[in-house]
C-alpha cells in the first residue's frame, strides 16, 4: 500500500523545474566526470539540475536510493546508492543505515524494502509503477492452489505482492530459484507465478514443478525463438544472454541464461566481442559504459512500469516525503519470514 499526499503547494513546486546555473554546473562537475561514459555532454545540462537537487535532498533526509538494473542511465549512474537485481536489493536493503529509503523500481520492490526495514520510511517515486507479473496473482489465487495441491511446498517469486508472499513457504528470485526449489527436499513444488521461470527451473532440477499458468512478464514474454534465429543470422558471432523470465524456447536458443546480475557479470568476465541481452532495454545501457570493448546489439523491450521512475519524481518524493509504502499488518510477519528463509539459504 502507498500513502500518497498531494497539495496545491507541492504541485506548484513540482512545476518549478530547476535550472542549469553556473553554480549547479560547478557543483555537478565531479559527478559528470565520473559518469561521462554513460551520460553525454549534450544531455548533462538537462539532467544535472535534477541530480543536484536529489543529491542535496538525500543528505537532508538521510536517504539512500535503491535502483534496479532496469532503471534508466541517469538514475542508475548518477543518483543511486545501491544497484542490482531483486536479490541484491533485498539483501542490501537490510544493511542501510539511512532513515529514508527511496525504491527506484516497481511497487513490489518497494514493499520488499519496507518488509526488511520496518522502522525506516520507504518511498516509491511513482506508486503506479506496477508489474504485470505481480498483478497476475492474488492471495486468493494462492490459497486456491494450496487447496488444489495440499501439502505441496509453495515457492513464490519476489515479483509479487506482500499478500501473495504471506501465503508462501519461501520466496525466490531468478538468481536462486533452482537453489530454493532443491533446498526443500520435496518431489513436487509449486513455483509461482511466472510460468516461464517455472519451466526454465524445471529444466534444471529433478523436482516436479507446478505453476500458475496466468503468470508471465509482459516484457520477457514478447521475445521469440524466431527473433533469436534472426539475430544469429545477422550477427553470426553474437553471444546471446537471456533472462529466465523468457519463454523456454528462447532460453534454449541462447548461450546463457541468468538474473540481471548474472548477465552483467557474464559480460564483464567473459568479455564477448558482441552481445545481445534478451531482457529489458535499460540493462544494456547501464552496463555498456562499463564494458567498452563489447559491442551491444540492442534487441530488447522496454518495461513501461520501470520507465515510470524518473529523476523528476525521485526529486519530488524526497522533497515532499510522499508516496510512503506501508504494509498490511496481517501480511507483514509471514511475508517477511518467506523472504528471510530465502536470504538464510545464502548463509548456510
Amino acid at each position: 500500500m502507498v500513502q500518497a499526499q498531494e497539495t496545491t503547494a507541492s504541485v506548484q513546486n513540482w512545476l518549478e523545474e530547476p535550472e542549469f546555473t553556473p553554480e549547479v554546473e560547478a557543483r555537478m562537475a565531479p559527478v559528470f566526470e565520473r559518469v561521462r561514459d554513460a551520460i553525454s555532454a549534450e544531455e548533462w545540462p538537462v539532467l544535472a539540475p535534477w541530480i543536484d537537487e536529489i543529491l542535496r535532498l538525500k543528505k537532508e533526509r538521510n536517504a539512500v536510493i535503491l535502483a534496479h538494473n532496469y532503471m534508466t542511465r541517469d538514475i542508475y549512474h548518477c543518483v543511486s546508492d545501491i544497484v542490482g537485481d531483486s536479490l541484491a536489493l533485498a539483501q542490501k536493503a537490510m544493511d542501510v543505515e539511512a532513515d529514508v529509503i527511496v525504491s527506484a523500481g516497481v511497487h513490489f520492490m518497494a514493499e520488499t524494502a519496507k518488509l526488511m526495514n520496518p522502522s525506516k520510511t520507504v518511498l516509491i517515486p511513482d506508486p503506479e509503477a506496477g508489474c504485470s507479473l505481480a498483478e497476475s496473482i492474488t492471495g486468493d489465487d494462492v490459497r486456491m492452489l494450496k487447496r488444489t495441491y495440499p501439502g505441496v511446498p509453495v515457492v513464490t517469486y519476489v515479483n509479487t505482492s506482500v499478500e501473495v508472499k504471506a501465503e508462501t513457504d519461501v520466496c525466490c528470485t531468478s538468481a536462486n530459484a533452482v537453489e530454493v526449489v532443491n533446498s526443500l527436499g520435496a518431489d513436487r513444488v509449486l513455483l509461482i507465478p511466472d510460468r516461464y521461470l517455472a519451466a526454465n527451473v524445471g529444466a534444471e532440477t529433478d523436482v516436479e514443478i507446478l505453476t500458475w499458468e496466468q503468470g508471465r512478464c509482459e516484457v520477457h514474454e514478447r521475445f521469440t525463438p524466431e527473433q533469436i534465429d534472426r539475430l544469429r543470422k545477422v550477427y553470426p558471432n553474437v553471444t546471446i544472454l537471456a533472462h529466465p523470465e523468457c519463454p523456454r524456447e528462447v532460453v534454449e536458443k541462447s548461450d546463457f541464461s541468468g538474473s540481471t546480475t548474472a548477465l552483467a557479470n557474464y559480460v564483464t568476465e567473459k568479455k564477448p566481442e558482441e552481445v545481445v541481452l534478451i531482457t529489458e532495454c535499460s540493462m544494456s545501457d547501464n552496463i555498456a559504459s562499463q564494458n567498452p570493448a563489447t559491442r551491444f546489439i540492442r534487441s530488447c523491450n522496454l518495461c513501461p512500469h520501470m520507465q515510470k521512475i524518473t529523476l523528476m519524481n525521485i526529486r519530488d518524493c524526497l522533497l515532499h516525503m510522499r508516496n510512503e509504502v506501508t504494509i498490511n499488518p496481517e501480511h507483514e510477519a509471514p511475508a517477511r519470514q518467506a523472504i528471510q528463509k530465502m536470504l538464510d539459504l545464502k548463509k548456510a
